[in-house]
């Protein structure tokens, strides 16, 4: 896996494997602020159930959440775009702020391992 540079300066760390265990691991690397959560959500909807059917939704959250965190600049902005769309007192203009921060995180989802 290669980085990738998000800005002259900084490096984004690559996007892991599609596993569980390989996003946790690089969640603690490269964005351990949210590994509380991640360890508390996997605790609360997979650990402890008998069906492994919630993993697939559990990954697209986490896979969404790590995409964001591992890139600064790409995540304040989308927290940018959505504090503005929550303050905007013109319905159009929130409806654009957040239609612009969906297609970011719609975007990241898609993203491959390595990328």
């Amino acid at each position: 896996m290669s980085a990738r540079t998000a800005a002259p300066g900084s490096v984004v760390a690559p996007m892991p494997e599609r596993t569980p265990k390989a996003l946790r691991q690089a969640i603690a690397q490269h964005a351990p602020q949210l590994l509380p959560d991640f360890d508390a959500h996997w605790k609360w909807a997979i650990a402890d159930a008998y069906d492994v059917g919630p993993v697939p939704a559990f990954m697209a959250l986490w896979w969404g959440e790590y995409a964001l965190a591992r890139d600064p600049e790409l995540d304040a902005h989308v927290q940018d775009l959505e504090v503005r769309a929550s303050e905007a007192t013109d319905s159009a203009e929130a409806k654009a702020l957040l239609e612009e921060a969906s297609k970011i995180r719609h975007r990241v989802q898609r993203l491959k391992p390595g990328e």
